[in-house]
């Protein structure tokens, strides 16, 4: 265990100990230009798990990474005028290059639409060109002005997909398509972070986007974190671009289209949904180390041993590390993993070198298991799926526990203090949404009554949860 003091308890200051977290498991820092944020060594290997689980996934949903310019001419933004509207606030703009005044403004991409589909609208032809399916993994900007580190920063990392369709239909489905095949798969199934689905409300929508579908999942303070989006954009940048096409019977027609994003703010999602008062939970699937040998102490064998168990973990697929760094005392080093939230640590000490054994610690777990150093590897690849599996199960129930039905706005505020409230849609309306508005409680999603993806936000009897975000 964590001796006591090394982080603030959540329930004394939730934020405070985010803060810790970020510092003590040596994630990230603040930069040196307001809100943008330095990311370590192991916060950066978080995120290169994630990204290399998401980018396997969007390139079998059909997608090909491409990459854009981080420069926009202003006079693009400005052809699409709800974009442009719903962007203003937050964009920086470079007036001067080389020590010249330029002679166009240009714009640090806050998102990518209207530079990609200044080049969709070369590349689309005719319908043997679509669907034209396209992501990009790249730093965008927006200035924020209440920044956290990895949930609301100036500059940010994401992958940004873009695509043009023959049909309003294919779109949908393929925005779809993303929203559960490579968001909700990878949420669910990586991170171990359960999320609700739903369409965005219009006063959520994404500027631009005639729908937006979202993730939301549950943070242990009891507010909601937006970990994806996918948009369908509709016709409206095809028309501002000209993106159109030639169809199999020669009729020419503007192309519909999707955008869909993830940022680093899931490292944040992660922190928050899993993480406890000893430090950082990292399911295994994600863990960029998921089994730390550890030396108790040097001892003729134990780090030549340590380094042989090491070696056998790696060579049965098992991420893992070994700690031989024995000049440091083995408390200070446990915890500083535990911290980090690796999610086995197997100890080898001289007694257990000399019974042939190791002894394997579960970051989720309380009791330790003595297991002879042969069956190691096994034990621990079975021991990972178990955490993997008790991590999410854990998550799911909490967020569970934290979801009220209510039936008035009263009901509404009281349960988004410490959670999630579903209210039927019909019975709140946009009056009752910009009510909880005012509160800053928002309508995360809506939903069908059991949980499931609408076809659109227009359908009957839709649920809306609401919350208060991050």
């Amino acid at each position: 265990m964590a001796k006591k003091g090394v982080l603030t308890p959540q329930h004394e200051d939730f934020p405070r100990w985010y803060q810790d977290i970020l510092n003590k498991a040596e994630l990230a820092d603040n930069g040196p230009v307001r809100g943008t944020m330095v990311i370590r060594p192991y916060g950066y290997a978080l995120w290169e798990r994630m990204q290399a689980e998401v980018d396997q996934r969007i390139k079998a949903a059909g997608a090909d990474n491409a990459y854009f310019p981080l420069f926009i001419p202003e006079s693009y933004l400005n052809r699409e005028s709800d974009h442009v509207e719903g962007f203003s606030p937050e964009l920086a703009v470079v007036t001067q290059g080389g020590g010249r005044e330029l002679a166009e403004p240009v714009v640090v991409r806050p998102t990518s639409e209207t530079i990609i589909n200044a080049y969709f609208s070369k590349w689309v032809q005719s319908h043997r060109d679509l669907p034209l399916l396209i992501n990009q993994w790249a730093n965008v900007v927006r200035w924020e002005m209440r920044p956290r580190i990895f949930l609301r920063t100036t500059e940010f990392l994401w992958q940004e997909g873009h695509t043009a369709h023959a049909s309003r239909e294919e779109a949908r489905v393929y925005a779809a398509k993303i929203l559960h095949e490579v968001y909700r798969d990878f949420m669910e199934s990586v991170l171990a972070i359960p999320v609700l689905i739903g369409y965005k409300t219009e006063a959520e929508r994404f500027p631009g986007a005639i729908n937006s579908m979202c993730l939301e999942a549950m943070m242990r303070d009891g507010k909601a974190l937006q970990m994806g989006t996918s948009h369908e954009l509709g016709q409206s940048f095809a028309t501002m671009f000209d993106i159109t096409f030639l169809d199999a019977e020669g009729n020419q027609g503007f192309v519909w289209q999707t955008s869909w994003g993830v940022s680093s703010r899931m490292v944040g999602g992660l922190i928050m949904a899993h993480g406890d008062d000893q430090g950082l939970v990292v399911p295994p699937r994600l863990a960029p180390i998921q089994a730390l040998v550890i030396a108790v102490r040097d001892a003729d064998g134990v780090v030549d041993a340590c380094h042989g168990l090491g070696a056998a973990l790696t060579d049965a697929g098992i991420r893992a590390k070994v700690d031989d760094r024995t000049g440091t005392g083995f408390g200070r080093r446990a915890t500083d993993w535990e911290l980090k939230g690796v999610p086995v640590r197997v100890e080898i000490g001289p007694r257990d070198l000399e019974q042939g054994q190791a002894t394997l610690v579960s970051r989720t777990g309380s009791e330790k298991q003595t297991v002879v150093l042969a069956e190691v590897p096994k034990r621990v690849e079975a021991l990972l799926d178990d955490i993997q599996t008790d991590i999410f199960e854990g998550a799911v129930s909490w967020r569970d526990s934290q979801i009220a039905d209510a039936s008035t706005i009263a009901e509404v505020r009281e349960a988004a203090a410490t959670g999630f409230a579903r209210i039927p849609w019909a019975d709140l309306g946009p009056e009752g949404e910009a009510v909880l508005a005012e509160e800053a409680v928002t309508v995360r999603c809506l939903q069908r009554p059991d949980g499931s993806l609408p076809q659109s936000g227009e359908e009957p009897d839709l649920v809306a949860v609401c919350g208060r975000s991050y």
